[in-house]
């Protein structure tokens, strides 16, 4: 079957001017359909990308890059932005590479489907001018036939009966016929016109111009299959990117490991402390047999206080402890002691606190302060190169005047000796806190060891002579970095107003009531220094006792 417009749909003008039409319609359609898609492209990408930043990690919260899941989790919001910005490259090249073509290309096809439907209007209406000449022609040559008969007929009456007016009839009819053999002519030449025009409207002018009609509407036709595949070429191309985005939330997800983070979690929280020992039975009625003196009232003082530092991972403190680093009494606020600002060897023990991390339990600060003397030493190592290059210039320039003034690097220099010192000086603080974090760790495993003693025969309590000696000959170094001369001999004693938790280092904790000897004065700076047993020793607020030198150590015992 043929498939040529021109003489298959020869009579179908009108027909082909609605199904072009109907085909530019749908290309417009078609491209609004693809600007529509990438819309909805970019507004998913948008989408990705702002679900993906709501849930990135704070910067704030660097402990939780250490846990597999939470890495797994930060590894999978990269990919999905990955994903987002493979979205925004296809939408982007929906619009360039098949709106905006698609576009110019309709504007261009209605321009030519406007010219070829003139072009076959004009050919209409030749031919439909020539149908209208010969019709016109063909009227009057008909006229004229019948007026030439009717004059023949008149005539041939009047010769009959007067050969006068016979004679003038004769010429009418001759004149008629005249007249109707040249509307044959003109009739004859229309005719053969007409027959010229119409052979070559429909074999000729129709063909060409339903051919390029049927043309351009190929070429359209061929047009969307382009763009239909390059829609779909467009969303291959972004596919191979999206499946090793997959690939990598896929093998995100497969590196979690649960025990991993779950030693994790031991080596971030662990404090380092023994549990607590047993709580033993204190026998009250001793003391009802026996004199008070003052060896005994300490002994027990001591005993009770370490049972408490011995309970205390689980004892909650209070809102007033937590927020003040001496915590005051609970009395009504005149009647509160004021608390001195630290004592200078306190100072010197404690560093830059909180920076020193004293607040953290032992095992936590010796990691943190470890990590911060990595760091330190890493600024040092670059600090020292970039000394280094300069004194390589420095030396170049010396060697080489022309190539650049030596003077010039000099406040560089100085600069980069500033920050070396600067580093030095705080790498040897954070060793110091490192050491002081060891001593403490000792001196409480040396109590737990204490608390935790052996059993007599008879029952009762004694204590790890060995582990005590080994306790004060390994705290004898942490004792010397606090006070390098012989102790002090007591000068008296004093009696606890309020209770007092020494915090920081060099302070000593206090009970209310308790009896303390006295080693050295207020020197106006607000702080006293005492010693328990002739072992424990720190500064107490001088606010927080009442002294008693030596003439009055015999009141104060009576008091008590």
């Amino acid at each position: 079957m043929s498939c040529n417009w021109g003489t298959e749909l020869w009579d179908q003008f009108d027909n082909l001017e609605k199904h072009t039409s109907w085909g530019i319609d749908f290309l417009e359609r078609y491209t609004k359909f693809v600007k529509e898609r990438a819309d909805i492209e970019l507004s998913y990408a948008k989408q990705i990308r702002s679900l993906s930043k709501k849930y990135h990690p704070k910067r704030n919260r660097e402990d939780e890059s250490r846990y597999t899941w939470f890495v797994a989790f930060a590894a999978t919001l990269q990919q999905l932005n990955e994903l987002a910005i493979q979205r925004e490259d296809l939408a982007e090249n929906l619009n360039a590479q098949i709106v905006c073509e698609l576009t110019r290309y309709t504007q261009e096809l209605k321009t030519e489907r406007k010219s070829h439907f003139q072009d076959g209007r004009r050919a209409q209406q030749h031919i439909e001018s020539s149908w209208k000449q010969l019709e016109s022609s063909k009227r009057r040559f008909e006229r004229d036939c019948k007026e030439a008969e009717r004059a023949q007929h008149v005539s041939d009456k009047i010769d009959l009966d007067n050969k006068t007016d016979g004679e003038k009839a004769r010429q009418t009819a001759q004149q008629k016929q005249q007249a109707a053999e040249e509307s044959r002519k003109d009739y004859m030449t229309s005719l053969n016109q007409f027959n010229q025009d119409q052979h070559q409207h429909y074999h000729t002018l129709v063909p060409v111009i339903y051919q390029r009609i049927q043309d351009m509407e190929e070429r359209r036709i061929e047009r969307i299959g382009e763009a239909m595949r390059s829609l779909a070429e467009a969303e291959r191309k972004v596919l191979p990117v999206v499946s090793r985005c997959l690939d990598a939330m896929m093998e995100a997800a497969e590196s979690i490991q649960p025990r991993k983070d779950t030693r994790q979690v031991v080596e971030v929280y662990k404090s380092g402390f023994d549990p607590p020992g047993d709580v033993e039975f204190e026998d009250y009625s001793a003391t009802m047999r026996r004199s008070i003196s003052e060896s005994s009232y300490l002994d027990n003082r001591t005993e009770e206080r370490r049972q408490s530092r011995k309970l205390w991972p689980f004892i909650r403190k209070t809102k007033v402890y937590a927020l003040h680093p001496h915590p005051q009494p609970l009395l009504h606020p005149g009647a509160w002691p004021t608390v001195p600002s630290p004592h200078p060897h306190v100072l010197m023990l404690q560093g830059s606190s909180p920076a020193d991390c004293s607040h953290l339990p032992p095992e936590q600060r010796r990691k943190k302060l470890q990590g911060r003397i990595n760091n330190i030493n890493q600024e040092i190592q670059r600090e020292r190169e970039q000394r280094d290059a300069l004194l390589k210039m420095r030396e170049v320039y010396e060697r080489s005047p022309q190539m650049g003034d030596a003077s010039s690097l000099e406040p560089r220099l100085d600069e980069v000796k500033q920050n070396l010192h600067r580093l030095e000086e705080e790498l040897r603080r954070n060793q110091v806190s490192v050491w002081l974090s060891e001593a403490d760790s000792r001196l409480s495993d040396h109590s737990t060891r204490r608390q935790s003693g052996g059993c007599g025969p008879d029952g009762s309590y004694t204590e790890d002579h060995s582990a005590e000696l080994h306790f004060k000959s390994r705290s004898s170094e942490f004792d010397d970095d606090f006070d390098d001369e012989e102790p002090l001999p007591s000068i008296g004693t004093c009696k606890s107003l309020y209770p007092f938790q020494g915090q920081n280092e060099g302070t000593l904790s206090m009970l209310e009531g308790e009896l303390l000897s006295v080693v050295e004065e207020d020197k106006g700076d607000g702080w006293t220094r005492v010693r328990r047993n002739l072992e424990e020793e720190g500064y107490v607020p001088t606010s927080y006792i009442k002294v008693f030198l030596d003439s009055s150590a015999k009141g104060a015992m009576t008091y008590i």
